[in-house]
């Protein structure tokens, strides 16, 4: 077996009603002016409000960001720095979804060490801790409360950059499923495909572990399991537990093992088209699935009995049986089959290829992959046409 490494450095508060903590846990970081980074969405359903509101009951001033967008750019970080400067707040409160989360952890980073977050990009460019985060996600989706990943677009280059550090794994994550059960339908289903992608790609990462392994498979156990129901009801409580949990858990793995081509190709699309992340992950996953057919040690079957409606026995299974029910999921969950069906076309093939093959995570997906092979798998998802057998 080979060695491997982890750490889990932060408090992860889990409930329903769970969100009525958050000024005690401001308190336990020793914080006397918060600032709220969130989205226009949860502003105007008076969320952010309800959050500043119970601070200063407890005696905690608060500013508010809540001007973060899907696939945030880098002005939206340096407007968000600005104002948390300006608010002479002493830490942040992410309250969103992995948008809000993303802006969150690079105005901490660019807040305490100046700069422009293009200045931070890679792994191990941050100096050290960064301005304390208490992240409280409100999709169940990315797992950014628990990651130690910032991903930001540049529309100066049309390229969504990662930053990569230990530090901005958030002090504190609230996970509160009551947040989660007003969710719009295309948004949950988009989000808990997010979710399962990331358990998927980081169980059969070239950089898996024991212990990542044992996090993606709970979490498949809990979206594979709930996802249908949810997305078809979000208020229903008992689902939505389950998909929070599974996010969290999916977020815990993947911080570990990294993910695969199926991200390093779906950034490129969100970055050039503005495609939600999450439906980019969901088109994209069977051809890239099926790509890694031959690299398959035994896995499939495993993700293929925890998320399958209706499981096959061991002996029965093919990895043709992973790729069809994949495609059923996402067909039942309203999401479209190929990319043309989301505005992607052909023409810039080359520069997303070019684009993806820059990711970290080409390296640890367990088909070796060349830039030849990203063209073809993205002429597949722009254009396949399958019916789900």
């Amino acid at each position: 077996m080979k060695e491997f490494e982890f750490s889990i450095p932060q408090k992860v508060v889990y409930g329903a009603g769970s969100l009525s903590k958050l000024s005690e846990v401001v308190n336990e970081l020793g914080g006397k002016k918060a600032f709220i980074i969130s989205g226009p969405h949860l502003y105007k359903m008076g969320l952010v409000s309800k959050c500043a509101e119970a601070m200063e009951e407890a005696g905690i001033a608060c500013g508010v960001f809540a001007d973060t967008e899907a696939n945030p750019s880098t002005d939206t970080v340096e407007k968000a720095t600005r104002m948390f400067i300006e608010s002479d707040a002493d830490c942040i409160i992410a309250f969103g979804g992995g948008s809000p989360i993303d802006v969150a952890k690079a105005a901490a980073i660019v807040a305490k060490y100046g700069g422009d977050i293009t200045d931070y990009e890679g792994s191990g460019t941050v100096p050290g801790s960064v301005v304390p985060i208490v992240a409280i996600p409100t999709t169940a989706g990315t797992g950014s409360e628990v990651t130690s990943f910032s991903v930001i677009t540049d529309h100066n280059r049309n390229y969504k950059l990662t930053v990569g550090s230990d530090n901005l794994i958030p002090a504190y994550a609230i996970l509160d499923p009551e947040l989660i059960t007003t969710v719009p339908q295309k948004t949950a289903a988009a989000c808990g495909m997010d979710a399962m992608v990331h358990a998927i790609e980081a169980y059969i990462s070239l950089a898996a572990s024991p212990f990542s392994e044992l996090f993606s498979l709970y979490a498949l156990d809990y979206i594979g399991g709930s996802i249908r129901d949810y997305v078809a009801d979000r208020k229903n409580i008992s689902a939505a537990e389950n998909m929070m949990l599974g996010s969290l858990f999916a977020g815990i793995a993947f911080s570990h093992a990294r993910l695969g081509n199926v991200h390093a190709m779906s950034h490129p699309v969100s970055a050039y088209y503005d495609v939600p992340h999450g439906v980019a992950n969901a088109i994209i996953l069977p051809i890239v699935v099926e790509f890694n057919m031959k690299a398959d040690a035994g896995k499939y079957y495993e993700i293929y009995k925890r998320i399958a409606a209706i499981p096959c026995s061991k002996e029965q299974f093919k990895s043709e049986k992973l790729i069809s029910e994949i495609r059923r999921l996402i067909e039942e969950l309203g999401i479209p089959n190929n990319l043309q069906a989301v505005g992607v076309d052909d023409a810039l093939i080359n520069k997303m290829s070019e684009d993806a093959m820059k990711s970290g995570n080409i390296k640890v997906n367990p088909r070796t992959t060349e830039i030849e092979d990203i063209k073809a798998l993205y002429k597949e998802a722009i254009n396949i046409q399958t019916k789900v057998s």
